[in-house]
């Protein structure tokens, strides 16, 4: 079994700083792709941020140059750092990782319980 908990979410200013962070636990033989979705009121969620194990990484083009994912693979954890906020980026931003389980065949698609962001304007 494995868990995804997220944290850092909170009230910011537009124009402001914050930084998420997931941590995975449970029965974890090795993560694969760790990242971060979000999702606005009234919309789809979407891909933010994705990292590989290897480090290579994506980015949704509404925060390319602002947002850095980035991993830490002896904590299972991977962080989002979230520059020059702006009210857009609101949303319940979610965890997500693909992880092998220990004495199972296929990788488990996790998911975090989300962390809401809110940027004011």
């Amino acid at each position: 079994q494995v868990r995804l908990v997220e944290s850092g979410g909170g009230l910011v200013q537009a124009g402001g700083s914050l930084g998420l962070s997931c941590v995975a636990s449970g029965s974890i033989f090795s993560i694969n792709t760790m990242a971060w979705y979000r999702q606005a009121p009234g919309k789809q969620r979407e891909l933010v941020a994705g990292i590989t194990s290897d480090g290579s990484t994506k980015y949704a083009d509404s925060v390319k140059g602002r947002f850095t994912i980035s991993r830490d693979n002896a904590k299972n954890t991977v962080y989002l750092q979230m520059n020059s906020l702006k009210p857009e980026d609101t949303a319940v931003y979610y965890c997500n990782a693909d992880v092998e389980v220990v004495g199972r065949i296929y990788g488990v698609d996790c998911w975090g319980k989300g962390t809401l962001v809110t940027v004011s304007s």
